[in-house]
C-alpha cells in the first residue's frame, strides 16, 4: 500500500507499484473502438504508460497533453494513456484537443488492471479511481522506470521518465 494525497488529503493505493527490473504485469485495456489492447501488442518497443483517474481533469489532460508533444520525438515508443473513464470521454477528449501520437485505454472492462499494478486508490473521495502514476516497459517487457505522483493533483516528472528511455 502506498499514501498519496488529493490537496492535502491523505489517500492509499491497494499496493505497491511493479519493481524496476521486474516483467511488467500483463494487462488489458480497452481503446475507444472498444477492442482491446493488451501488453504483447507492444512487444519489442518501448512503452510508456501514463496512468491517471480522469482525462476530465485538468492535470490529468495537461499530461495527456505532454506527452502527445513528446511521442513524435521518440523512436520506437508508444504511449499509453489509462484510466477508468469510458473509451468514450478519452476519444472525445483527444478528437476535441487534437492528440493523435497516444493512445488511450480505459480500464471499465477490467477493474484487476488498478490491483495488478498496485495503483487502485482505496480510500477518500477517488476510492476505485487509478492514482497518478507513470510506468517504463524496455522493449523484452521489463520495467525500466516508475514513478507515483505523490500529490495527484501535480503533474508526473515528465524529464525523469523520458531520461529514462536513455
Amino acid at each position: 500500500m502506498a499514501t498519496i494525497t488529493l490537496h492535502g488529503n491523505s489517500l492509499e493505493t491497494i499496493g505497491e507499484l511493479p519493481q524496476n527490473g521486474s516483467k511488467a504485469p500483463d494487462f488489458s485495456v480497452t481503446k475507444p473502438d472498444l477492442s482491446e489492447a493488451i501488453l504483447q501488442d507492444y512487444s519489442g518497443k518501448r512503452l510508456i504508460l501514463n496512468i491517471f483517474p480522469s482525462v476530465d481533469t485538468p492535470t490529468c489532460a495537461a499530461s495527456i497533453k505532454r506527452f502527445n508533444e513528446e511521442a513524435g520525438k521518440l523512436d520506437n515508443t508508444k504511449i499509453l494513456c489509462i484510466s477508468a473513464d469510458l473509451p468514450f470521454a478519452a476519444s472525445r477528449f483527444c478528437g476535441a484537443e487534437g492528440i493523435s501520437n497516444v493512445e488511450t485505454g480505459s480500464v471499465f472492462r477490467s477493474p484487476e488492471f488498478g490491483k495488478v499494478y498496485g495503483i487502485e486508490i482505496t480510500t477518500g473521495v477517488l476510492k476505485g479511481l487509478l492514482s497518478r502514476v507513470i510506468v517504463i516497459i524496455n522493449e523484452s517487457g521489463n520495467v525500466i522506470h516508475t514513478e507515483q505522483v505523490g500529490e495527484i493533483a501535480d503533474e508526473p516528472n515528465y524529464s525523469a521518465a523520458l531520461a529514462a528511455l536513455n
